[in-house]
């Protein structure tokens, strides 16, 4: 089939170049304009837009997808579907011009986890597994009858790179079959069940990510690693008065609670990077304090002269 591909990150070209290495035909790829970034300000462009590049395809940048113009030029690929992969909600005048639909790749076993992050909420709640999606596109954001679904275990040691990782890996191969049963009529959409308890997926802004020592432990740890490596959950550290923002990639905790140190005192017992809390000990394995590169606990230990009086402040 011709396809119209539209998407932004990295996750996106992972499954661009999957289509292009199909029997499938990509006469068009849509992606964001390019954006200033960085201390100089240069231009950047988008994954999907450097891939298209690379592979010498036709590619649109359009500020708005209402552009009467740009819409014309899409019905002139002739396109009989359109793949969408993190990009942003399409109006109908978009959505409605491929004879076998357009459909979306969604990180989340719909409806569970609608919305911008599903890779970071599933783990921020302890789901014990998650998967990937193929949905038409309708007028609401996510809520397209579902063409096919591909499930994955989330290991305890899972963060959100990984498991990114993995969803690539499954969602790429579920496109090409999404494709095949579009093309045969093998595929019958069906409506997104109506569950008891819907889990939503909503964007996470830097107070989201910060870290509530009074929480759960195994809540922290799930936030943790579920805002790993980005956006990434952050803290205070304090020393003699002088607050320092400290970002958190990795870690593991206990429940033993047997330390005379206050809640919140941070310790470098046994060359580990220990945090004494009500309900056990959090151990910081990989951290970046503001102004320095991300290290492990080893190289932030060795850094340091003097290790007593450091403790963490919940105040932003």
């Amino acid at each position: 089939m011709k396809v119209v591909f539209m998407g932004t990150p990295e996750f996106a070209a992972i499954c661009l170049e999957e289509i292009l290495n199909s029997r499938h035909e990509v006469v068009g790829v849509i992606t964001v304009p390019d954006k200033p970034a960085g201390r100089g300000q240069k231009l950047s462009q988008s994954a999907v837009a450097k891939l298209a590049h690379e592979k010498n395809l036709k590619l649109f940048q359009p500020e708005k997808l209402k552009n009467p113009e740009f819409i014309h030029e899409l019905e002139l690929l002739n396109a009989d579907a359109f793949v969408i992969v993190a990009f942003r909600m399409l109006p109908k005048e978009v959505w409605q011009i491929p004879t076998k639909g357009t459909f979306n790749l969604h990180a989340s076993l719909l409806p569970q986890y609608r919305g911008a992050a599903p890779i970071n909420w599933a783990i921020i709640n302890g789901e014990k597994e998650t998967g990937v999606t193929t949905f038409l596109i309708d007028e609401k954001i996510d809520t397209g009858n579902i063409l096919l679904k591909s499930q994955i275990e989330i290991l305890p040691k899972d963060d959100a790179g990984t498991v990114h990782d993995k969803l690539a890996e499954v969602g790429k191969k579920l496109i090409i079959e999404t494709l095949n049963g579009l093309e045969n009529d093998s595929i019958q959409p069906q409506p997104q069940e109506k569950p008891a308890e819907l889990k939503e997926a909503p964007k996470i802004f830097k107070e989201d990510c910060q870290i509530d020592w009074d929480e759960d432990l195994e809540r922290i740890y799930n936030k943790i690693r579920g805002l790993s490596p980005y956006p990434v959950a952050w803290t205070n550290f304090v020393k003699d008065g002088e607050i320092k923002s400290v970002k958190i990639y990795k870690g593991h905790f206990d429940t033993e609670s047997n330390s005379t140190e206050k809640s919140g005192s941070i310790s470098f017992e046994n060359n580990q990077l220990k945090i004494q809390l009500l309900q056990g000990n959090y151990f910081i394995e990989e951290l970046q304090i503001e102004g320095k590169k991300r290290m492990t606990d080893k190289d932030f230990i060795n850094g340091i002269q003097d290790k007593t009086g450091w403790e963490i402040n919940q105040n932003t």
